[in-house]
């Protein structure tokens, strides 16, 4: 057996080096290095050569030690709050594997409420993330972002920020809220109410204003506007149940699908009132419980694949150009109707089989 022969022997028994694999090829480490980064400058042939040579011997480039010489960590801090919300996990189950699909691995970072805002912080800029996407600033004020995010691509979902020039992407709330409006008085509702979540933030506030205003010029009257406080089951419910004391509504919007899983049964258990003859209920999101026959909830779908693709792409863009201007996205969604506003009765009575922007899903 030859020295050569005798090297690549033992060295099938002990983790590889860059600089060892290159010495076995005769070729330098960096040609080694670029054999392993999509893109880079390197023959087809020799990359072919590199990487059945690397499957041979078990050689896997060090992660550690290319964030080093590249100055990248290649991960992308997620900021996630309001964990309670159904809609979030799918989101960042999605967003995760389109960052994979770009060679980016996820850093989630939860801030809860009462935490202390400032460390979690501190520990997202010590991880040297190359990215930041804030799934919910329901926690954060302006400032805490802007710090956050400095000299970082940086990508808000689901969530503006007056006056920070963060880029956002986000379903269009103002077309799902006047969508809601619109399908309310199409099946001759007239006294309807609205339930907020989160009063202060971005999301509640493009839907309520957007509904409200909607509301007025449709001729409709708006009976209450119950600030829920929270997107939960429980907040819902405690909405149902006042508007059950009023007896005088007849459609509810619900900010998001939890709150209106809350409301649903406080109005049907408690309240004894019959969905949708008595009263109609549509919310916001399209999670997975709104098409369970208990609720068959009708709702505003937000395009979750399109802002994860969407979101992936302007991090992207803004590590290869860190001098883009900030940008705000609102992507289209659909109007889901289902039992919870139509009942039973055959499609067409609602239109179905007249031309429409709407989706139906019965």
């Amino acid at each position: 057996m030859t020295k050569a022969e005798d090297d690549v022997a033992s060295l099938r028994h002990k983790p590889l080096t860059a600089r060892e694999l290159a010495r076995l090829l005769g070729v330098s480490q960096s040609a080694v290095s670029r054999a392993f980064t999509p893109g880079s400058s390197i023959t087809p042939e020799l990359r072919q050569r590199i990487l059945k040579a690397a499957a041979e011997l078990n050689y896997h480039p060090n992660a550690i030690a290319s964030m080093l010489s590249k100055r990248r960590s290649n991960i992308a801090g997620i900021v996630v709050s309001e964990m309670q919300n159904p809609f979030y996990p799918t989101l960042i189950e999605k967003l995760s594997r389109g960052l994979q699909r770009v060679r980016l691995q996820s850093l989630m970072f939860n801030i809860t409420r009462g935490s202390n805002v400032e460390e979690q912080l501190v520990a997202l800029r010590q991880y040297n993330v190359d990215a930041v996407i804030i799934i919910s600033a329901t926690v954060l004020s302006g400032a805490s972002v802007r710090w956050a995010t400095e000299g970082r691509a940086a990508v808000l979902v689901n969530r503006t920020i007056p006056d920070l020039s963060v880029t956002s992407v986000s379903c269009d709330n103002v077309e799902g809220a006047r969508a809601i409006a619109d399908h309310f008085h199409a099946l001759g509702r007239h006294r309807v109410s609205y339930v907020a979540g989160l009063a202060h933030t971005s999301t509640n506030l493009e839907r309520q204003n957007a509904f409200v205003t909607r509301v007025a010029e449709l001729g409709m009257r708006l009976v209450h506007c119950i600030a829920g406080g929270e997107y939960s089951y429980d907040a819902g419910y405690r909405a149902g149940l006042d508007i059950a004391r009023g007896k005088d509504t007849d459609a509810v919007f619900f900010a998001n699908d939890i709150l209106a899983a809350g409301g649903f049964d406080a109005l049907t258990e408690i309240a004894k009132l019959r969905v949708p003859e008595d009263i109609a209920i549509a919310g916001f999101d399209d999670v997975a419980l709104t098409r369970w026959p208990h609720y068959s909830l009708t709702t505003f779908r937000q395009p979750v694949d399109a802002i994860v693709d969407k979101t992936v792409d302007l991090i992207m863009q803004q590590l290869s150009d860190a001098t883009l201007p900030s940008s705000h996205n609102a992507l289209s969604g659909e109007l889901i109707i289902r039992h919870s506003t139509v009942g039973k009765q055959p499609l067409e009575i609602i239109g179905e089989n007249k031309p429409s922007p709407l989706t139906n899903s019965l």
